[in-house]
């Protein structure tokens, strides 16, 4: 696996990024519920993600009556499109504002497209959930660390993609959620799971139900907050006997109290290889559960040589 320079992973400094990160949280939540009020059920909620894409993030196509809409946050150019099937659409520039700001100018924006996602107008998956209409705590965007964001989101996916190709079984595709604002790809046994006893914050517990229906084994890129600074994460639902004492390179761990293991996103950032460590980091840890639960990895698995680590 050849790696180009450590330019392709930016830094993200958390001075820099923690008052972008509560804002844009909010910001892709309207939109993410967007996804939600329009696209129709898939299992495990994937209809609701967002993707990466060469510019930011996308909703893709969504159904609005006899139309399409895509909605896109531009991390490149710092506007946000709407665009529908019949030619017309709407920009938004992203520039610092208000919650309450950008809900308002977004829902005008769709209404004067004739859409009305009618979502529910307050974030999840958060302890102090605000209504986005009275949201004016949150109003910083620093086209810098959003730019630096997306550009680390499209490193991942890079790896991800790369590590999907090994797996023959059901998997999910490399998508973005929005309540927890995080890049994820998940692997199934193909088992169903225990019932999820829920407990996510402002989250209906069904929620979770749905989302961990079956037995699996995700992997993903969380880019910090207020006060964490970003990691490499993966963990098992249920999580099997002797998962967390599962080996993996250093400087990865398994963290008792997030029950998953991590990867700072620093120590990718600084590796000799960044793309090869993070690799070998999300197949340790896949082993880890698929050999402790049970899998059948025979099965489940294609053959190295069609898609070797190294």
């Amino acid at each position: 696996m050849n790696d180009q320079p450590n330019s392709r992973w930016p830094s993200l400094q958390l001075a820099e990024w923690r008052a972008t990160y509560a804002t844009l949280h909010m910001w892709t939540q309207i939109v993410g519920k967007t996804r939600l009020a329009l696209a129709p059920m898939e299992n495990h909620w994937w209809q609701v993600a967002l993707y990466v894409t060469a510019r930011g993030l996308t909703t893709s196509p969504m159904p609005a009556g006899e139309r399409s809409v895509e909605v896109q946050f531009d991390f490149a150019s710092h506007q946000l499109f709407i665009r529908l099937s019949d030619g017309s659409e709407r920009v938004l520039p992203l520039t610092s504002m208000s919650v309450a700001d950008f809900f308002e100018r977004y829902m005008a924006a769709m209404h004067g497209l004739g859409i009305d996602p009618g979502i529910y107008a307050a974030p999840v998956e958060v302890e102090t959930a605000i209504p986005f209409a009275l949201d004016r705590e949150h109003a910083v965007y620093r086209p810098d660390a959003a730019r630096q964001c997306w550009q680390i989101l499209l490193g991942a996916q890079r790896v991800m993609r790369r590590f999907r190709g090994r797996f023959l079984g059901k998997q999910s595709p490399v998508h973005f959620f929005w309540g927890s604002f995080d890049l994820a790809c998940t692997r199934f046994s193909g088992r169903r799971a225990p019932r999820h006893p829920g407990g996510a914050p402002n989250c209906p517990d069904r929620v979770m139900v749905e989302a961990y229906s079956h037995e699996c084994s995700s992997c993903g890129f969380w880019p910090g907050d207020e006060n964490s600074a970003a990691f490499f994460y993966a963990y098992s639902y249920p999580q099997p006997p002797g998962f967390a004492a599962g080996r993996v390179a250093s400087p990865a761990r398994y963290d008792a109290k997030l029950r998953e293991f991590v990867l700072p996103y620093d120590a990718v950032l600084t590796a000799p290889e960044p793309d090869r460590m993070l690799l070998h980091f999300f197949q340790q840890t896949y082993e880890a559960a698929a050999d402790c639960g049970g899998w059948d990895r025979g099965a489940l698995e294609r053959e190295s040589q069609f898609n070797p680590l190294d």
